[in-house]
């Protein structure tokens, strides 16, 4: 299954860094970010992470929030949120749920070899619930800049 622009966001709870726990309905009536990386602390998620919390202010600025979720276990999180000072909640979906409902769990390819991963994707949720802007294979650098970009074009419509 996989969602596309201007399809209800799929349901989630998700426990998160900080003790937090995250959900669609948490942030009801608020438009946030949902990106999905492969694994925490390896080099493209942690510069993806670190871009996400610069733009964090900028982001606050305008009333959007942004949750980090890959399929680590809590400690794995934790740990990495502590490294670099992620303010955002990093929530953890062992089962893979969330992941497959937003369809960022895709077979992948390295070598020759091929493997199911999750997709490095960005989901921009508007206030109503939908899914405003989806961005798949995503490319780290300019990523956070152009969500950014696309979440402030958001709230002045």
């Amino acid at each position: 299954m996989s969602v596309a622009e201007g399809d209800q966001a799929p349901d989630f709870t998700l426990p998160a860094t900080g003790g937090r726990t995250v959900s669609r309905a948490g942030y009801k009536g608020r438009p946030f970010i949902l990106y999905f990386y492969p694994k925490a602390d390896t080099p493209g998620c942690t510069k993806e992470a670190c871009a996400f919390q610069e733009a964090l202010p900028a982001l606050g600025g305008i009333g959007i929030d942004v949750i980090g979720v890959s399929k680590d276990k809590m400690p794995a999180l934790e740990k990495f949120a502590a490294k670099y000072n992620l303010a955002f909640p990093l929530a953890s979906d062992e089962s893979g749920a969330v992941v497959e409902a937003f369809g960022a769990w895709v077979e992948k390819s390295m070598y020759g070899r091929k493997y199911m991963g999750i997709d490095r994707s960005t989901f921009l949720v508007g206030a109503d619930g939908r899914i405003a802007k989806a961005w798949r294979g995503v490319k780290v650098p300019g990523h956070a800049k152009a969500v950014m970009d696309a979440a402030a074009a958001l709230q002045k419509a």
